[in-house]
């Protein structure tokens, strides 16, 4: 077989692949044998090998996962991906519809469809391949998990029609996989999914795309986000679309509904939900019209067109064994119910938090209680109130102990807060804690220091406080059991790494009280580095945006505790000192990036598009995809196309006739005065 045959063959291979799939996937109708799929699977395999010049991106092979990445990038998505409002009974149904009624009249129809409880996903496709997929993030940029997206059957990698399009999904697992799954992980000594939706993102979040493959992850499309060369004018009528060109687009929906027949359609599906293969936690009410739609338009957080109707939790009798307390990596104590086992919505459900002491005794709560349970949005589990007409006279009322149950030392309850905690800074629970929050995927981001070797280098004392992390030696690695050689070298790998974080990061993992990742980042940018920071006044924090009293009056007490400061000096020793590079400017100082919206076209050369975003985000902007009558700046690089067309033309008709067009150059002048000029890549 010469190259051309191969190429042709190869085409051939994967056109009847991807058609198998959707019959066993989308039809539930194979037309051959698993054997069959196999060897067809192997010869385009071997061809790939072969002659790796013709090799598709988009080959069915790429779904069981390429290389493991080292991290994962930041996308900013086209159009945001905003939340949905929520409503709970009928009565807010129907103060919906009124809203809606108000402003596009009575001839409002809606369409109603199953709100499945998954993970939600991008996914653009450019002349009909999948071109890239990224996770929701904060509504406004996402990470990239393409790699992770192709690994799943059931969405296809190639359109019927070579459209551009991006569409919106769930991604999620099965319930019996995730059953399937947990068993697995049970009978291997790793840490349980707590729900299908859990097991889904942290699939989808995997590094290693051969992971998410093994996980077996399905796809659902509940939005057209936007379409090219196509009119059309419904929700319905998108969706429908969707599925002719072979996406899995919701199937359990109806449409041209009025407020009525909507809330009767939740109804009938209030008990059927539970018997679907996947997990849902409601329905998903929308203005079927995409002209009404555009006229109700949106709020900050969510569309006005829609809302998400949540079912009432699934509630279960069951009596409390007792009340078990655990040392978070702040000190709180928190007080858990264990329980008999018990099934709500679908899973097993043997303990549930009870927060506080106020709490178990506002609802009077004692170990032999027999006591309702259900899942807060059919996700996590709470004890609702005890039932004291089944007592016995053997319940033990709760009272929390006086000393940590994890070292001993006395707990203190600070003035206005309800919780216990424990303030011993040897604590082995706080040392615990302190440090999986420290290695975790949004602070430091060790891939491999997780929960389980966390406990294990602790007991081994290999741990003894956080910059112990960077003292880890391969040998004393090496001694552990279920540690071999290729595992210890990747754990290394990946400290070394983290020791170029950026200083937001590592803020973040210091776990300073009250400090959460969004003010991390404010501090960050205020100040540049961590001898700035830890020397700043209580009026410098205060003065700073999303910094109040009590958070200023926490980050200068921590910088302010002699064993804190020794701590940095540690790390400063041990090379972990990172700085903020990005940016020089003050949080409050304004640039001409302040409050405007700037969109993006052509390619830079000093700037990728995604550092680019960043600067701009960080100088105050907000970066878009699309242009309209709200931009304020346009940046064209080299080979900017449509968008700057566009701009010429709003900025001429008069609609925005302040919109500023700038090339590279003048991008770069008007930056350079607020950050460093070693931050430009000249490519």
């Amino acid at each position: 077989m010469d190259a051309e045959q191969a190429k042709a063959r190869m085409k051939q291979l994967i056109e009847e692949i991807e058609e198998h799939n959707r019959l066993y996937y989308e039809e539930d109708a194979p037309r051959i044998s698993d054997a069959e799929w196999d060897k067809m699977m192997r010869e385009l395999q071997d061809l790939e090998r072969r002659y790796p010049e013709w090799a598709d991106p988009n080959s069915p092979t790429q779904r069981v996962g390429g290389s493991p990445r080292q991290s994962l990038v930041k996308v900013v998505h086209q159009l945001p991906m905003l939340s949905l409002a929520n409503a709970y009974s009928p009565e807010e149904l129907r103060e919906f519809d009124q809203r809606v009624r108000d402003v596009v009249g009575d001839s409002v129809q809606y369409v109603c469809e199953l709100k499945i409880d998954g993970l939600a996903v991008s996914l653009r496709y450019e002349e009909g391949k999948l071109a890239l997929g990224a996770t929701r993030g904060d509504g406004e940029t996402g990470e990239d998990i393409t790699a992770n997206l192709r690994t799943i059957r059931s969405l296809p990698l190639q359109l019927k029609e070579p459209l551009t399009l991006e569409v919106r999904g769930e991604a999620y697992m099965p319930k019996q996989t995730f059953l399937r799954l947990n068993e697995e992980r049970e009978a291997q000594g790793l840490p349980l999914f707590a729900n299908p939706r859990n097991a889904a993102a942290g699939s989808l979040r995997q590094l290693d795309p051969a992971i998410a493959a093994k996980r077996g992850l399905s796809l659902i499309v509940y939005q057209v986000a936007y379409i090219e060369g196509r009119d059309l004018s419904t929700h319905s009528q998108a969706l429908d679309f969707a599925r002719s060109l072979g996406l899995p687009a919701v199937g359990e929906r109806r449409g041209g509904m009025s407020i009525d027949e909507v809330i009767q359609y939740i109804q009938d599906w209030s008990e059927k939900r539970h018997t679907l293969p996947y997990a849902t936690d409601g329905m998903v009410v929308k203005v079927d019209n995409f002209a009404q739609q555009q006229v109700l338009g949106f709020t900050a957080k969510s569309p006005r067109w829609a809302i998400a109707y949540k079912y009432q939790a699934e509630q279960a009798e069951t009596q409390l064994q007792e009340i078990v307390l655990h040392v978070g990596r702040t000190g709180v104590v928190t007080p858990t119910a264990v329980f008999h086992p018990v099934q709500l919505a679908g899973t097993t459900v043997t303990r549930a938090s009870l927060h506080n002491e106020d709490i178990i005794h506002a609802r009077d709560i004692r170990v032999g209680d027999w006591i309702i349970v259900q899942k807060a949005g059919d996700i996590i589990p709470e004890v609702v109130q005890s039932l004291p007409n089944r007592r016995t006279g053997k319940e033990k009322s709760f009272e929390m102990p006086a000393a940590c149950p994890e070292c001993g030392e006395n707990l203190h309850k600070f003035a206005g807060e309800v919780a216990w905690r424990c303030v011993n800074p040897n604590c082995p629970a706080l040392l615990r804690e302190g440090l999986i929050h420290f290695a975790s995927r949004d602070a430091m981001n060790i891939e491999g220091l997780g929960e389980t070797w966390v406990g294990i280098l602790v007991q081994k004392n290999l741990l003894r406080s956080l910059p112990d992390i960077y003292r880890l030696q391969r040998d004393a690695l090496l001694t552990l059991e279920r540690m071999g050689e290729k595992s210890a070298e990747k754990l290394l790998a990946a400290i070394e790494r983290s020791k170029n974080n950026e200083l937001y990061r590592f803020i973040f993992g210091l776990g300073i009280r009250m400090v959460g990742e969004k003010a991390a980042k404010t501090l960050a940018r205020s100040f540049g580095s961590l001898d700035a920071l830890k020397n700043a006044s209580y009026e410098e924090l205060l003065s700073l945006r999303d910094i109040g009293p009590k958070m200023a009056e926490s980050i200068y007490q921590y910088f302010h505790e002699a064993a804190i400061l020794h701590m940095l000096d540690d790390f400063k020793k041990l090379g972990v000192w990172p700085t903020e590079n990005h940016i020089v400017t003050e949080q409050e100082q304004k640039t001409p990036y302040s409050d405007k919206v700037v969109v993006l076209t052509g390619t830079l050369q000093s700037y990728d598009r995604a550092e680019a975003t960043r600067l701009i985000e960080q100088l105050g902007g907000r970066v878009t995809s699309s242009v309209s009558s709200k931009t304020d700046i346009l940046i064209a690089g080299n080979e900017a196309g449509s968008k700057l067309k566009k701009a010429e033309d709003i900025r001429a008709s008069g609609k925005q006739p302040h919109l500023l067009i700038l090339n590279e150059e003048q991008f770069l002048e008007s930056i350079a005065p607020y950050i460093p000029q070693t931050n430009v890549r000249r490519t």
